[in-house]
């Protein structure tokens, strides 16, 4: 890093004891002598030869190999002798007049005497000189050099290589260029922070002082170049940029390319075997069980689909991100990639959607069918059942439940028409998507399994309709049926309570005639009354029996209700009967009692006859023995009017009379006594 007092550079020769290896020695000079500039090797060098270590036959060895090396370029050669010079016969050899022959000055100079040629400040501390020098630091500093330069240089030929390639040619070249030469054989980023550090330390080194002085770097621009780092600097720094845009360019080219791909992927296969799996898939089922089947092969493909759709979400995500980087000469080639793919996305996902609805459609249709089935199932099943009811009421409960089951059975009919129409619906808009196939034949094998359903409901609804018609006639004849027992058996208690009544308060036979004919005459209307209940009981134990006739069944009650009505109605009668027999009695008995008592005393002719007394007397002792005697009916049985007391009492009133009209006679009787004697 010295120069001499021409400027030239001085080039230091340290030899050693050991054996010097002239090979190692001369490549070694090459590399050294290939550092420096034209311009400086045109100043010339001064070689120090440093013999202080060496031998003499070495020595001349180095300085003759110099004209081999360096012979244009070395002006001076200073060979550093020893403190014990060499013999004279040795060194007799005089480079001086070998002068011409060299090609430059050889001078022999002890190392303190060196300063006489060179400045101090341009030698070493080995040489008595002040020039700061660390030849291991000089050595890593120049292989980093080295390094950096043949590291750059190899990138910028790549790089070159990478961008021009780029550059030229047709689109497929510009791949086929870059796929051959694409990565580079070192790191760009690492090659250029070294060559900062490096150029860092040059421009630190050069400008930096030690105690106040210039410090002389080794290291100076002359010898490594430093414009030369910083054009490599700058001409990496440039073909980096490039090549990062290229890379760029690449980078989205390669996306672009694999987005595409993707893209073809998920078209492709959702009109492939996507599609083919709902082309398979034609069916509704003609069951609940087959519907559910049905349903869970759809939650397959949808399952399928599903990771097919999440790669087209992802997708789109990225090419909405690529939009939003605005490249605009790629923009109409991923709007048309968004567009296809949200196309083909969109139209499997309404086809799949439409087949989920369909099948969910004719599961509540299978459904709403079972449901009909089973409850034409539970009203047959209770047609088919024989009636046996306990009273109406169990008949009228009956009757409503029927009802309520007919009810049903058409709430659940209208439902199956809307279920089922609404499938048909659903159906026809069928051949809208198709699949990609007609779908006219598999659409009628559903159209018609539907349309069976609905038909075969309503002809099971329409006979259990029937059947229902004739039950509920047969039940209603059964409730009249048992209301006519009923009211069979009430005419029977009111006809008993008719006769407890006659009885019991029909007792009194009146007072005088004219109130026993108002009693009469009452008891002739509650006989008509007694007739009418009996003529109802007639008329409904002969419904009973037409009745039994039209459902085919025996009475239960009706075989005792008419013996019970014709016993109490025979009962009645004689009662009557009876009470008529006595009231007549009664009227003949109060008529001519009233008759007699009523005649005036001035007119005895009336009474010339005195058999009406007899004939009085004679009723009325007749009236009193019925009083006394009980109402006798067929079966043996006995009954009286009344009370004992009742019996007594009228029975006095009738003896009263009798008084009277006794008295009555014997008052008449003596007009006739005394008219003799007169």
């Amino acid at each position: 890093g010295g120069k001499d007092r021409r400027s030239g550079l001085i080039l230091t020769i340290p030899l050693c004891l050991e054996q010097t290896s002239m090979d190692e020695l001369s490549v070694t000079l090459d590399y050294l002598l290939s550092i420096p500039s034209e311009k400086c090797k045109a100043r010339g060098f001064t070689v120090i030869v440093d013999g202080r270590k060496s031998q003499w036959n070495v020595v001349k060895t180095v300085v003759l190999m110099l004209q081999n090396v360096v012979p244009a370029e070395v002006s001076l050669v200073c060979v550093v002798k020893p403190d014990e010079f060499w013999d004279k016969k040795v060194t007799h050899f005089c480079f001086w007049k070998e002068k011409d022959r060299l090609g430059f000055e050889v001078i022999l100079v002890s190392a303190n005497k060196l300063t006489r040629y060179i400045e101090p400040c341009q030698l070493t501390e080995d040489f008595g000189g002040t020039l700061t020098y660390d030849h291991m630091d000089w050595l890593n500093k120049r292989l980093v050099f080295e390094k950096f330069t043949k590291e750059s240089t190899s990138l910028l030929d790549e790089l070159a290589l990478i961008n021009n390639g780029s550059d030229k040619g047709t689109q497929q070249e510009k791949e086929r260029s870059i796929d051959l030469n694409f990565l580079p054989s070192v790191d760009p980023e690492t090659v250029l922070q070294t060559g900062h550090e490096l150029l860092s330390e040059l421009q630190q080194r050069r400008f930096n002082g030690s105690d106040g002085g210039v410090s002389w770097s080794p290291m100076d621009d002359e010898l490594l170049a430093q414009p030369q780092v910083m054009k490599l600097l700058d001409s990496l720094r440039e073909q980096y940029t490039r090549y990062q845009e290229v890379c760029r360019q690449r980078s989205k080219r390669t996306q672009l390319e694999e987005i595409q791909q993707k893209v073809m992927q998920v078209v492709n296969w959702l009109e492939g075997p996507g599609s083919e799996q709902l082309r398979t898939q034609w069916g509704i089922g003609d069951s609940i069980r087959a519907s559910q089947a049905l349903q869970q092969k759809h939650e397959e493909i949808e399952s399928q689909h599903s990771e097919w759709f999440a790669v087209y979400v992802e997708l789109n995500q990225q090419i909405a991100a690529l939009l939003n980087a605005g490249d605009e000469e790629d923009l109409v080639e991923l709007k048309a990639l968004q567009q296809q793919l949200s196309d083909v996305c969109y139209r499997q996902a309404s086809q799949l959607e439409f087949r989920q609805n369909l099948l969910q459609a004719a599961l509540e249709f299978h459904s709403v069918a079972q449901d009909l089935s089973q409850q034409l199932d539970g009203l047959l099943g209770m047609l088919c059942v024989d009636v046996a009811p306990a009273d109406g009421a169990s008949i009228q409960q009956t009757l409503k439940l029927l009802e309520e089951k007919l009810k049903s059975v058409d709430l659940g009919l209208q439902g199956l028409r809307e279920k089922g129409q609404s499938l048909l619906d659903q159906i026809s808009n069928q051949a809208s998507w198709a699949y990609g196939k007609d779908v006219t034949i598999e659409n009628k094998e559903n159209v018609d399994h539907i349309q069976g359903v609905m038909e075969d409901m309503q002809l099971r609804k329409q006979r259990c309709e029937d059947m229902v018609d004739v039950r509920r006639l047969k039940m209603l004849q059964m409730v009249q049926l048992f209301k006519c027992e009923e009211d069979a058996s009430q005419a029977v208690e009111w006809l008993s309570e008719l006769l407890d009544a006659l009885l019991k308060t029909h007792i009194r036979l009146g007072d005088d005639a004219q109130e026993t004919k108002v009693l009469l005459e009452k008891h002739r209307k509650f006989v008509d009354v007694a007739q009418s209940t009996y003529d109802y009981g007639r008329q409904l134990l002969q419904a009973t029996v037409v009745l039994c006739q039209s459902l085919r069944c025996t009475s239960r009650s009706s075989g005792d209700t008419l013996p019970r009505l014709n016993r109490v109605w025979k009962q009645f009668t004689i009662t009557s009967e009876e009470r008529v027999h006595r009231l007549e009695t009664a009227v003949a008995f109060h008529s001519s009692a009233e008759k007699i008592l009523q005649e005036c005393p001035e007119q005895p002719e009336a009474f010339n006859e005195m058999e009406q007394f007899d004939e009085i007397e004679a009723v009325g002792k007749s009236l009193l023995d019925r009083l006394t005697v009980p109402v006798v009916y067929p079966d043996g049985s006995e009954q009286y009017f009344g009370s004992p007391s009742d019996m007594a009492s009228a029975a006095e009133h009738i003896r009263e009379k009798m008084k009277l009209v006794s008295l009555k006679r014997q008052q008449l009787r003596q007009p006739e006594a005394t008219t003799p004697e007169s």
